[in-house]
């Protein structure tokens, strides 16, 4: 299967500080994977740079079939080709309802005057309802999204990324602050969503990676140190050394 992301030979610095590497890294559509590092192996720099928020000094970002280069491209462009990203910290709309904010999410023509004179069809309340129903709020369509726990704003802004149908999904640790039980259903959440588009992990959490059951990237000093199984990459010396030995 031709890769869906394939990022070669990428470098960013900043300062002077090497924030990524010659960093390679691919992915094929209907791919879970996981990547994982200490803090700035360069996990955040590596997402900034596939979502064109971020120039890389050298190397290539190559996206979909036929490849496209994305490099010099807008961030804004570069989502509406299918680049979902989830930052960590959920930003969904606290004064509108569970259901508003899912409807705004729809992927559909966006110019303020369409938006306007946006009237929902009755696909669009399907879809909706079929989205709230995925991410566990179908109970919670009409409630404030201010409401909401921290785990349950996570979900929908899972969802509302999902409503726009994105070819590929970026994840920044959806797990941080979560609860045991909130943390099971974002893996389950995750692995679905992945039966239909690819999804990128971006976590700390030893223990939530391993519940994804997925291929995991270590990355280190901003490029990769090691790639496998979580079984695979925890008995890596360097992985211990740099990962787990802290």
């Amino acid at each position: 299967m031709s890769q869906l992301l394939e990022v070669s030979g990428v470098s960013v610095s900043f300062d002077g500080f090497k924030a990524l590497n010659n960093l390679s890294f691919s992915i094929r559509n209907r791919e879970l994977r996981a990547v994982i590092g200490p803090n700035g192996a360069g996990k955040t720099t590596f997402m900034d740079v596939v979502t064109g928020k971020t120039k890389p000094d050298e190397g290539r970002v190559l996206w979909g079939e036929p490849p496209i280069s994305l490099l010099g491209k807008s961030e804004s462009t570069i989502a509406m080709a299918g680049v979902g990203r989830k930052f960590q910290r959920p930003t969904v709309f606290e004064d509108q309802t569970v259901e508003a904010n899912l409807m705004m999410a729809l992927r559909k023509p966006r110019s303020p005057f369409a938006v306007l004179f946006f009237k929902p069809s009755a696909e669009d309340r399907d879809r909706v309802a079929e989205m709230a129903e995925t991410i566990g709020l179908a109970q919670a369509l009409t409630r404030k999204s201010g409401e909401l726990s921290h785990g349950q704003k996570q979900w929908l802004e899972i969802g509302m990324l999902l409503a726009q149908d994105p070819q590929l999904l970026l994840v920044d640790e959806p797990a941080a602050g979560m609860t045991t039980a909130e943390r099971e259903k974002t893996t389950d959440l995750l692995r679905e969503a992945a039966k239909t588009r690819a999804v990128v992990v971006v976590e700390h959490d030893m223990e939530f990676v391993r519940r994804l059951g997925c291929k995991v990237t270590v990355l280190h000093e901003g490029s990769v140190l090691a790639e496998g199984s979580i079984d695979h990459v925890t008995k890596n010396e360097n992985v211990i050394e740099v990962y787990l030995g802290r």
